[in-house]
């Protein structure tokens, strides 16, 4: 009695997981087929190449891809050697009772829950008023040149909001190297040093991979850290110095859907650019999954 109902219990969860995997899917689907419905007729080359005219009423988004893709790129570049240090000392070294990696784990927690417009104001308080004002200040500029809304900035602050995702599934990654693996190294007389750069990190670094991917798919789409911090409402020229304002999708996204005159008049282009940003948004996470695929047979080939 006590099998059968059971058994009828995990037969229903399971079937109430697959029912609400299947209504996700299904309203993704439903919204990337809209989206595709009434973006794909307007998206040309002409449309990818050119800067937006007419008030962004004509004219492409070529700066704000530009900008998207280099915001990203900075972002990936700044977290990715913060958060694996920071995975590695807390996997590592740390003492199993060390108060300092307590205090870590509970920052990084207490970061991935944190609202990200929550993290623009701090970059726009942190990197702009404070580092940029020291940074004007140190190098003898009378007027601001750091101390203003910059691509560098807004890099910045979008690796803060990333950090967590990349510290814990880096973390995550080290932990599921087997432990035989590195009693092998030290007990072949290598120190734990080139034990952690010739057996671990080739062990993790697929999972590493995988954060950064993460990473990618969480920063290139938000927009609320970057109003603060860089994004320019309309800028058709591309950004030539960090300390330069720049275009996004997201956000240009947001300012045909609520700032144009005519609304309706640029639907399409809405369309258009919200398909572009999810088409930018999957190339940079496919050239992340592919590099970690060959890393990883790379490794299995190694392995055996």
């Amino acid at each position: 009695m006590k099998h059968t109902t059971r058994k009828a219990v995990g037969l229903a969860l399971t079937s109430l997981t697959g029912l609400a995997a299947f209504v996700i899917v299904a309203v993704i689907a439903i919204i990337l087929l809209d989206v595709v419905r009434g973006g794909a007729a307007n998206v040309s080359w002409a449309f990818l190449t050119q800067p937006p005219t007419d008030g962004m009423m004509g004219g492409g988004i070529f700066p704000a891809i530009f900008g998207t893709a280099a915001l990203t790129l900075l972002m990936t570049l700044a977290v990715m050697p913060v958060g694996v240090l920071t995975a590695l000392y807390l996997h590592e070294y740390a003492p199993p009772d060390s108060r300092m990696a307590r205090w870590v784990r509970v920052a990084v927690a207490n970061l991935a829950g944190v609202p990200s417009v929550v993290f623009g104001l701090f970059g726009l308080g942190f990197f702009i008023l404070f580092v940029g004002k020291g940074l004007d200040r140190a190098l003898g500029y009378e007027e601001m040149h750091w101390a203003q809304p910059g691509i560098l900035w807004a890099a910045l602050t979008l690796a803060v909001l990333t950090l967590p995702v990349v510290i814990v599934s880096t973390e995550e990654a080290l932990r599921a190297v087997p432990l035989d693996h590195r009693t092998a190294s030290l007990a072949l007389g290598a120190t734990q040093s080139q034990t952690l750069v010739r057996v671990v990190l080739p062990g993790a670094l697929p999972g590493i991979l995988t954060g950064a991917v993460l990473a990618i798919s969480r920063g290139a789409g938000e927009v609320a850290p970057i109003l603060f911090t860089g994004a320019a409402y309309f800028l058709p020229d591309l950004p030539t110095h960090l300390n330069s304002q720049f275009m996004h999708l997201g956000y240009h996204t947001y300012v045909l859907a609520t700032q144009s005159p005519d609304v309706e008049a640029t639907r399409p282009l809405l369309y258009a650019t919200v398909l572009v940003l999810l088409m930018l948004t999957f190339a940079l996470n496919l050239v992340a999954v592919i590099i970690r695929s060959r890393t990883r047979r790379k490794a299995a080939s190694a392995g055996h």
